[in-house]
This record gives structure tokens, sequence and C-alpha cells, in this order.
């Protein structure tokens, strides 16, 4: 069925939700990357199973003139709550359900489905209250979130074009084409206050009305969706969990900017993202709502989709071009700029995934009701990847301007095991870490660089306190070590100079000297890198010695990891009161360097010691620890 003009769309909108609200429950299984990997696809395909059996399975085809009453079950993207999957939730109740099992799903059938009942054991449990919590809205994780970019991540089945029409799907491009001339376009972008959400922060609607500005019949709109931070997974999520939000946003910009042809350039590590963006170009292309004269204008647009080979350094604009364009991922001096001089020399936007992604929302609701959430200068939601030594790991948005204390001890319900909160490294290798004393710090693009981060992607890792700053200093500059793509000095040199002089510190030969040498290199590597990978990539290093120096100076002055997260700086000891000198210690001992008579407290030789830690592993008794 060919979707040639706003009345054809509306018309097919209308049939769907009809079809929807027939349904008497909808099932909705996670098949995010997370959930899927937890086994969510076996759950999903016995639910089907046993309601079919029973009579009651509705399939879903919500357009067919057929009648839906029933029980719809589908899968749906990511719900964000990764720490809890595999999820189910439950339509139009809302109820979730949480750490779901194959197992349970004959109880879920026989207890929800059949009984209307709810399965007590498989609520969420408030860890600070011991509340279980029925309904997804009132959980506290979902609770403080507002979701615009995430908002139908969980709620739609991202492989069903029609259900992405049936709420409010292809709505605003439709609008934009028959009631907005593209600077209309442009300015209400500019007037919404969106910001790049890739990292850097820079204002969507003047790049765009640079593009648009450039001379050209031939330009192009590029998806960047090579999300390489370490524990950042936001743009998975939405290409995932809603890719037909990906798909408007480029046909949006496209039309703004006058390009007829983009590309979403996503890492081949995304194998079930780059599948659903494939599925849902096909079935847009399949109706109409891609190719040419698009809902009877005369706006032609078609995407492809480049899978990058997972270099981080073709995150950056410049490098990904290169890459689409069959070169080597480097980048290249600016100017000019992309929107000037970009793929195959024709002027190009590049925008990340959940830039593209709020902008169906800004066009259907207008620019002032993004603007209503966020700062002055950072309007709108961020979404986070919440990972690390935290309660609740997951994918989260919020307004910007919120505070870290929020996000850490409201949403992501503190650090886990009864750790005491020490830093959250904020903006993956780009970024920066921000201590206790930040906790209350708004979260937004200028006030994080003013503290030394960044808001990168969205990636925000909590670290409790037996983590080693000094050892997260040199798994960054490792990281960035080896992403860099080695064409300036600064970066190539520079970054494996530091991680020499971390290593060196981290195994206790280092020297105060040696802390003046990385500070120096570190603001070298920084003022004197081509890209943003170089120029961000000491920011970990700066920022730990900027709020943890004591750490860097126990590390070569005392010799001693206060985290005791560093190997070559743990000394091994027997405690005497606890030692029975059953010997197993000293002949599992690779160096033997544990000496003592049998049923004889032993004692161990610090400077034979290879501090491998077998004797404490094997230790029945407890009786032998670091210090």
């Amino acid at each position: 069925m060919l979707i040639k003009s706003y009345e054809d769309l509306e018309n097919i909108r209308q049939k769907a939700r009809v079809a929807l609200e027939q349904y008497d429950m909808r099932i909705l299984v996670c098949a995010g990357t997370g959930c899927v990997a937890n086994g969510s696809l076996k759950i999903y395909e016995k639910l089907k199973k046993m309601i079919s059996e029973k009579g009651l399975l509705a399939e879903i085809e919500l357009v067919k003139e057929v009648s839906h009453e029933g029980i719809g079950v589908n899968i749906s993207g990511c719900h964000g709550f990764c720490q809890m999957g595999p999820l189910v939730r439950f339509e139009p109740s809302g109820l979730l359900y949480v750490k779901v099992k194959e197992e349970d799903v004959e109880e879920i059938v026989n207890t929800t489905v059949i009984g209307n009942g709810v399965v007590e054991r498989l609520l969420y449990v408030n860890p600070k209250t011991g509340e279980k919590i029925t309904t997804q809205d009132e959980n506290p994780f979902y609770k403080r979130q507002v979701r615009v970019t995430l908002r139908y991540c969980g709620r739609i089945n991202p492989e069903d074009i029609y259900d992405y029409i049936a709420h409010r799907g292809y709505r605003a491009i439709a609008k934009v084409l028959n009631n907005m001339t593209p600077q209309d376009v442009i300015n209400e972008v500019t007037e919404s206050g969106l910001r790049g959400r890739g990292g850097g922060g820079f204002p969507t609607g003047r790049k765009w009305s640079f593009a648009a500005a450039s001379p050209g019949t031939k330009k192009y709109i590029i998806c960047n969706g090579d999300e390489g931070d370490p524990g950042a997974f936001m743009d998975r999520s939405v290409m995932e969990g809603n890719p037909h939000s990906v798909i408007e946003g480029m046909m949006i910009a496209g039309y703004a900017i006058g390009a007829d042809e983009g590309y979403i350039y996503a890492r081949a590590e995304y194998p079930l993202a780059i599948q659903r963006m494939r599925k849902a170009i096909t079935d847009a292309e399949a109706i109409g709502l891609l190719g040419n004269n698009i809902l009877g204008s005369n706006f032609n647009f078609k995407i492809h989709i480049k899978e990058g080979a997972g270099a981080f350094v073709c995150g950056e604009e410049t490098a990904l071009i290169a890459s689409i364009e069959g070169q080597r991922g480097m980048p290249r001096p600016r100017p000019p700029f992309p929107a000037v001089k970009g793929l195959w020399g024709c002027p190009t936007v590049i925008n990340n995934v959940e830039t593209l992604a709020n902008l169906r929302y800004i066009i259907n609701n207008g620019a002032a009701l993004f603007k209503s959430y966020g700062t002055n200068h950072s309007a709108g939601t961020k979404t986070f990847a919440l990972a690390g030594q935290i309660q609740n790991t997951g994918l989260v948005e919020v307004p910007m301007g919120i505070t870290l204390r929020e996000i850490v001890f409201d949403i992501g319900g503190g650090l886990r095991e009864g750790k005491k909160y020490k830093a959250v490294q904020i903006g993956g290798p780009s970024g920066g870490c921000l201590t206790e004393e930040k906790l209350d710090l708004p979260l937004d693009y200028d006030e994080l660089i003013k503290a030394g981060a960044m808001i990168g992607s969205g990636g925000l890792v909590v670290m409790g306190d037996d983590t080693c700053m000094v050892e997260t200093a040199k798994f960054f500059m490792s990281f960035v070590q080896n992403e860099s793509c080695g064409k300036c000095v600064p970066c190539r040199e520079g970054t494996k100079q530091m991680l020499a002089l971390l290593t060196k510190i981290t195994e206790g030969k280092g020297t105060e000297e040696d802390l003046v040498v990385l500070e120096e290199l570190a603001h070298s590597v920084k003022d004197g890198s081509l890209c943003g990978l170089g120029k961000t990539a000491p920011n970990p290093v700066l920022t730990t010695l900027r709020y943890f120096r004591d750490e860097y100076i126990a590390h070569v002055r005392d010799k001693k990891c206060p985290a005791g997260a560093c190997q070559a700086l743990k000394e091994y000891y027997i405690d005497p009161e606890k030692c029975k000198g059953c010997t197993l210690c000293s002949r599992v001992c690779p160096a033997g360097a544990i000496t003592g008579e049998k049923k004889q407290p032993h004692e161990i030789n610090v400077e034979l010691c290879l501090k491998c830690g077998t004797c404490a592993e094997k230790c029945k008794f407890g009786a032998i620890s670091t210090r």
C-alpha cells in the first residue's frame, strides 16, 4: 500500500490506531541487545506459543481489515532498565516484569494473561524501601526521566513501520513538506536550542544554515552511529528500538539543507541495530515514504547504510567521511568544514543518532516545548548510559541541567555492595572525572567544560572507593592510544608517552618528576593534536591529576595504591592469628616465597613474591591479605 499524500498517511495512522485499541492486552518483550543476550527472544516465542495454544493470540497486522480482539505479543526495543532484563511490559496497564526467564512464561500466562493477576516475584523491588513496584511509570528508575528521544523505545515494535506510524510516525516530515519552507525548518530547530548530542554540542540549526547556504546541487546528510566510547550504548539502543525516528530525522535534515541522499554510518559491532535500520529503510521505501516525490511533494530522499570497522577515530567527522569514501579513516585539517566541502566534495551535514531522533519531537510539538526542558544554553533532554559500580545500570534520558547526584542516587539507586561514591567518568575517553564535590553540578555542556569534563556522547561510568584513579586514567589512555590513527605527531607519540608514564606509575616505578612531565605532555597533546580525539585524549589524565593528585603522590612517593587496585603495588602478608600452617599456600606459590613449618604460622618473603594472588585464592582460612 503506497502512501502518496498526507491524507493517505493519516488514513493509515487511523487504521493502525484502531487496530491497536482493539487488543484486550498487548505484551511487549524487550528485544534490545542486552535482553536478547539474556534469552528474551525465547521468552517471546514461548509466550506466543502458549497464548496461541489457548486460542487467545491476536496476530499483529495493523492496517488489515481484520478483528484484533485477543492478546497481542510483540517484541520491542530497549526499555533502558538493562540491569533488570529481560523485561516484559503489558499494555494498557503498564505492568512491568523484571528479570524474566523462559520458565516463568507459564505462570505469566496463567496468572496475568488469563487471570488478570500479578506475579509478585517478577516485580521490581525498590532496594531503599522494599516496596514492590507494579508499573513502569511508578518505578523510581523511570519516574525522574523525561523521555523524548527514547519515548517509544520499549513501547513499539521496531520492526513494524505501521506501529511507528500509529504513534505519530512520519507526521513531522509530512508537516515539513506541506507547511514549511527549508528556512522555516532551520529556524525552528535553531529556536529549539538543539545542540549536537554526539559530543561537541555544536548548535544544530547553525550547522544546517552553513550547509544550506553552501553552493551546490548535490548535498548529503550523514547519521553518525559510530558510537565508540567504552560503556556507551545510547545510539545503538535508538537504532534498535525506534529506527524510523532516525530515518524521519534524516529526511527533515535533508529537506532543510537541500539534500536528497543520506548515509547511516554504524559500526559493524552493532549487528542488531544495522539489521533493524536496514528493514526500516526497506519498509519505508516499499510504501513510498522514502524515494521520489515523497508524500506527493517534489522532495526526493534515499538512504544507504555504511558499516564501519570499529575505529574510534571514525567518530570524527572528516575521518568518518573518508571511511564512507573508501579511504582510511583519518581526519583532515579544517577548514574547509564538511558543511562546505564534505562527502565527495559536496556540502554535508553530519548529526549523530540522538540529535536526529529529537527532530520529530521538535517539529511536531514546537521549539518552545523542547526548550522548556533543560537550561538556557543546553536545551532539551540527554540520554546517558549508566555503567560501573551502580545499582541500576542502563539507559536513561533526563533534562539537561539535572545534577549528577540525581542521576546516580535517585535514578541509578546509588552504588552497589555498600561502596562509597568516589567519582564518575563522564564523556568516555574524551571526558573527565567528576568527584563527590561535583555531585550537585548541573549537567550541561558549558558547566562540564568548566569542570574539565564534557558530556560527550553520554557514557557515564560510576566508580566506588575501591577504584584506583591512576589505573582509570591508564585504562582510558590505553584506549585512545590504541585508537589513534597516527596521522599527527602530538597524538601518535604523545599518547604513547603518556601511557608509558602511567604504566610506570602504576607499577611503583614512577617519580614526582614523572608527574610534572605527564601534566606537561597532556597539555601539549591537547593543544597540538589535529582532531577531537587527540585534543580530548588527555582529559581523563588532567581531571584525575586535578582532583586526585594525592593518589598519584601515594603511587610515586609511598609506592602504595590507596585503593588497593594496582597489582604491582600490593603487598601480600599472612595473618599469624588466622594461619593454621596447612602449607597449601607454600605448595601453590610459583616463586617459593612462602616459608614455615607445618602447623605453624607461615611468612611471605616480599622480595620474592610475584604478587600473583594465587596464595590468597587458595587459602581456606582467609589468612592472606594485601596491604
